[in-house]
């Protein structure tokens, strides 16, 4: 009976059953996001799935959130600035001097209240990743190391294939969308002979009694070798500092991965004459030699092709045996390998075509300006190994640039897979100079992604209103309408934040005299960054016209060209250097009058124009307006912007009155007191 009754569980259905149960042999778990990495850029990514509602996971190798800050920088202090005090109580604009927080609805979750530092400890960031995950309940499967990744093709996927997942139990997953957020782990070597001879920044010592009274070689000359040397700067007995390229220093180019000003002592002791320096030469073309006692010995590699030996420094003819005035020709106690960083290829299959092979594509995967893999549909590399689409450009390859290219990622895909359109703003066109005065003066995303996120305006049929949509991605533009789901058939504008093109580099003298321009007909020629306003009548969608577009521009040649003059307080409100100059653009670009007008000014109109100005149709029209006063009356008469009729104006202000000009007009983006230019029936300057 026994037998009988257990006979079934081996029949089709128990095997079902025995397969349902075998972990090994269930079908995987199948979603529809999945986030490689608990680090900045997983969980803004996560963060944005999350509040959108999305079925998705985070895998993190680690037990915390932030494993990379866990290690690095080796000597704790981020370079990334915590500006805690602005002056201004906008958050938005409060966000442009905070480099380390990211995105979310809660104020809690400022990096200023996790640190007073300046430059903050790196413990603090790990701290303010676990709180960030943890608060906001974000999916992360911790201790999940995904060890392979490879497609299955699915005519039924979103991208014709689903993302296969393997971890370090054999676990497996799927997933429709993978996001790749592991940031840059592989430490960059140079193969060349006595290569080995070199510690890696990774694993070096960080106590600088280790290198008391030692001459010391660091190969590199990038913020990790400037950070290494700033550790044991006054306990050597020298630092030589050896890369193949010159030394750049981010204020001279304007790139934040370049040398900041808090790691260059080496560079003061070397220009000061106290035995540290700098020496150009690719490491390719060198060897480095052990001898008897252990030091290190740099030579030409050739020297080493000509002896045709391997052998130590003792036993070969060096530079300085016939040059004695060969720059290394001290021996050296160590020798310190800080070459920075590469992407980690190794977990990914070859069928996702994530490396092109060349140099460049060994540090960073292969992907377009959307983010998304070239081999791969569906594959977005996130943080800092996306940074090859702003590479020295801009600030896309840390936290207060790839927060924002992250949440551009997130709603593109909301269009792709969810249908929902890109977020927009629609107002009336008379709010236009205004809505663009405000986002220059306050967005953190155009701010920091300048030449890489921008705003985009679309027109309304007449231009009687428009749509404002934040922070696209730049190079996508001629693809906009099929990645926003928003039309742009009766013309644009793009605001862009731009350098001068003559104004940064490392061979450039960045503090030469004259640098700032200061008058609005110059303002083309402004050096500092500053807006930049693009009209098109039409979207650019033609391959010539992005492909050839002129030289170091990021846009292809627009309909018309705007430049905001700089301003040494980045405060573009000054309402003659600034405002009229914009407005009276916009105003031609469009062929309409762009000012706001008193009722009795609409009043006049009304009896003596074809056709009233936007602010009078939108507003006066429709018994709304803005309210005149007896003052206000009395100041235009003397200021001859109104002529004297007393009786008839009184007769027509009575009149005004009683059509219902009783509230000013209003709107959530109305504009304030410097962006709104209040006129009468002539110019107001």
């Amino acid at each position: 009976m026994g037998l009988s009754a257990a006979a079934p569980l081996w029949g089709p259905p128990g095997l079902l059953l025995a397969i349902a149960l075998h972990p090994a042999l269930s079908v995987p778990p199948r979603r529809d996001y999945c986030v490689l990495g608990a680090g900045p850029a997983g969980l803004q990514m996560a963060y944005f799935l999350q509040r959108a509602g999305r079925d998705y996971a985070v895998f993190e190798r680690a037990p915390r959130p932030g494993s990379f800050f866990t290690r690095y920088p080796r000597h704790r202090k981020l370079i990334s600035i915590n500006k805690r005090y602005t002056g201004k109580a906008n958050a938005e604009f409060n966000l442009r001097h905070d480099w380390n927080s990211l995105l979310s609805h809660d104020p809690r979750l400022l990096f200023r209240h996790y640190s007073r530092a300046y430059f903050p400890d790196a413990r603090d960031m790990v701290r303010y990743l676990g709180d960030f995950a943890d608060t906001l309940g974000l999916r992360v499967q911790y201790n999940t190391t995904i060890a392979h990744v490879t497609l299955d093709k699915d005519r039924q996927a979103w991208n014709g294939h689903y993302f296969i997942l393997t971890d370090q139990k054999g676990q497996v997953h799927q997933c429709s969308v993978l996001f790749v957020a592991t940031g840059l782990s592989v430490p960059n070597q140079v193969d060349f002979p006595g290569s080995e001879y070199a510690e890696g920044y990774e694993s070096v010592s960080v106590d600088p009694e280790d290198f008391v009274g030692q001459n010391v070689l660091i190969l590199g000359r990038g913020n990790s070798a400037f950070e290494t040397a700033e550790n044991i700067l006054g306990v050597t007995n020298f630092i030589h500092m050896l890369s193949r390229s010159r030394v750049r220093l981010s204020w001279a180019t304007h790139y934040v991965g370049d040398l900041r000003a808090i790691n260059n002592g080496l560079l003061d002791t070397y220009q000061l004459k106290s035995l540290d320096g700098l020496l150009e030469s690719d490491l390719t073309d060198l060897a480095i030699l052990k001898d008897s006692k252990g030091k290190f010995h740099v030579t030409p590699k050739f020297f080493l092709e000509e002896a045709n030996t391997n052998q130590s420094a003792d036993s070969i003819t060096l530079p300085q045996d016939d040059n004695d005035n060969f720059a290394m020709r001290v021996p050296y106690d160590r020798v310190i390998r800080c070459l920075g960083w590469n992407f980690d290829f190794s977990i990914f299959n070859k069928s996702l075509r994530l490396n092109s092979g060349n140099a460049f594509g060994k540090k960073y995967p292969l992907i377009r300006a959307s983010y998304e893999s070239k081999g791969s549909r569906g594959l977005f590399i996130l943080g800092t190994a996306s940074h090859s689409v702003d590479y020295r450009k801009s600030a896309g390859g840390f936290i207060h640039g790839f927060r924002y290219t992250v949440r551009a990622v997130h709603r593109l895909l909301e269009h792709r897979h969810h249908s929902v359109t890109w977020p927009a703003t629609e107002l009336p066109i008379t709010q236009l100079t205004s809505s663009i005065v405000r986002r220059v003066n306050e967005a953190s995303g155009l701010y920091q992604m300048f030449g890489v996120l921008a705003d985009v305006i679309l027109l309304k049929e007449n231009s009687t209103a428009f749509e404002y949509l934040e922070e696209f991605p730049i190079q996508m533009l001629a693809q906009l309408e099929t990645l926003t789901g928003r039309k742009a058939k009766h013309g644009l504008f793009v605001i862009n934040m731009e350098y001068g093109r003559n104004f940064s580099g490392p061979d450039k003298d960045v503090f030469f005299d004259d640098r700032s321009v200061g008058h609005t007909e110059d303002a083309w020629q402004s050096n500092f960054l500053h807006p930049v306003i693009y009209y098109y009548r039409y979207l650019p969608t033609g391959e010539q016209e992005v492909r050839f577009r002129p030289a170091h521009w990021p846009l292809p040649r627009p309909t018309a060209i705007h430049h905001i003059v700089e301003d040494f307080l980045t405060d573009w409100t000054a309402p003659i250097g600034h405002i009229l100059p914009l407005r009276r653009f916009l105003e031609n670009c469009l062929d309409t009058d762009l000012r706001s007008f008193y009722a009795e000014s609409c009043f006049l109109f009304a009896l003596t124009r074809q056709k009233l100005p936007p602010f009078c149709q939108q507003g006066y029209l429709r018994m709304q307006g803005l309210v005149s006063t007896e003052s206000l009356w009395q100041h235009r008469v003397e200021s001859r912007l109104l002529r004297d009729y007393a009786p008839t104006g009184r007769r027509l202000e009575d009149s005004s009155q009683q059509l219902g000009d009783q509230e000013p007009l209003g709107s959530p983006l109305a504009p304030g007191p410097l962006a709104q230019s209040v006129d009468s029936n002539k110019e107001e300057l």
